[in-house]
């Protein structure tokens, strides 16, 4: 049975170390939906600050949500509306120190601050987006963005 551990050192051995955790807990499995469900939890669990952790897949059309951790969340985001929206359509990760100035942010939780959306692709082809908010404005800086698209790409592997 899996189980996670706590993280040491800098951001940058922290994020190793959970990328390491990430590579044991989807090792040998290649389901979406159960990936996607265990890596929310294990993110959410691990990391500070967070208050929304989880996976908008998408459907040819739009993203449509996925396993997560947090509060409900919205359901259906079109790929010309919010952050996730744009990390969908432009297919570039995008961080935002503050949403509330982000143009067409959409406020699925109204106490989140700021967000990091990386997006999800696989043989050239757009999966989805992995999605993190924090209620801490600036929370995400250059290493979480580095450790979690490194991460997101464990998760893009794991996939049949």
């Amino acid at each position: 049975m899996f189980t996670s551990q706590s993280l040491s050192g800098s951001k940058p051995e922290q994020y190793a170390q959970l990328a390491g955790q990430v590579r044991a807990l989807l090792h040998g499995e290649s389901d979406r939906v159960a990936n996607a469900a265990n890596l929310s939890s294990l993110v959410y669990h691990a990391l500070p600050e967070l208050n929304w952790v989880g996976f908008y897949f998408h459907d040819g059309n739009e993203l449509v949500v996925g396993p997560f951790q947090g509060q409900p969340a919205c359901v259906r985001i079109a790929l010309d509306k919010g952050v996730c929206g744009a990390a969908a359509r432009t297919r570039r990760t995008q961080r935002v120190a503050d949403v509330d100035a982000f143009p067409g942010h959409i406020a699925c939780d109204s106490a989140s601050r700021s967000e990091l959306v990386v997006p999800l692709q696989k043989d050239g082809e757009l999966i989805g987006v992995f999605d993190l908010d924090s209620p801490v404005p600036g929370r995400f800086d250059e290493d979480d963005q580095r450790g979690l698209e490194a991460i997101a790409g464990i998760f893009v592997e794991s996939l049949r």
